[in-house]
């Protein structure tokens, strides 16, 4: 199916309206299929990625900065994820002994045990790519990276 169908629309004013509606689009497909898989371990997309962040950390802190930097959504609050995790124990935070304003953030054991739970729905995304071969894959970063650019 292509996107004329999904959207039930016949026609677009050029080529580069259809390529930007079809990757919105690829976008929340891919969003709503992850949804599914986080809400089942009880966190959310952008929660799965902090804990990701911090457990490429691990055992050594992350600071809310680095979060920042490093999180895929940058329109997230991560002080208020971080947070949440904390209540879910999934997170410690301690107060830096050097700067008291600092934070130091870690994943929990209960942390490190969710997303390896986990791992395995996650892998799973990649299975959405298994249509494309190695080099339309390929193709397709470097498009993305250039439209980026």
């Amino acid at each position: 199916m292509g996107i004329e169908e999904d959207i039930k629309q016949e026609q677009f004013e050029t080529e580069r309206q259809k390529a930007l509606i079809n990757i919105l689009y690829t976008h929340n497909f891919l969003i709503n299929k992850m949804s599914i898989v986080f809400k089942s371990h009880g966190i959310t997309r952008q929660q799965y990625n902090v804990l990701r962040i911090l457990r490429g950390q691990y055992p050594n802190p992350a600071s809310i900065n680095l979060i920042k930097e490093r999180m895929l959504d940058k329109m997230s609050d991560a002080s208020r994820i971080v947070e949440r995790l904390r209540r879910k124990e999934l997170v410690t935070r301690t107060q830096s002994d050097i700067d008291k304003r600092a934070v130091k953030i870690c994943i929990s054991e209960q942390g490190l045990d969710l997303l390896n739970k986990s791992d395995a729905k996650a892998q799973s995304f990649n299975e959405l790519m298994e249509n494309l071969s190695e080099e339309e894959v390929s193709t397709l970063n470097e498009l993305l990276d250039k439209i980026r650019r």
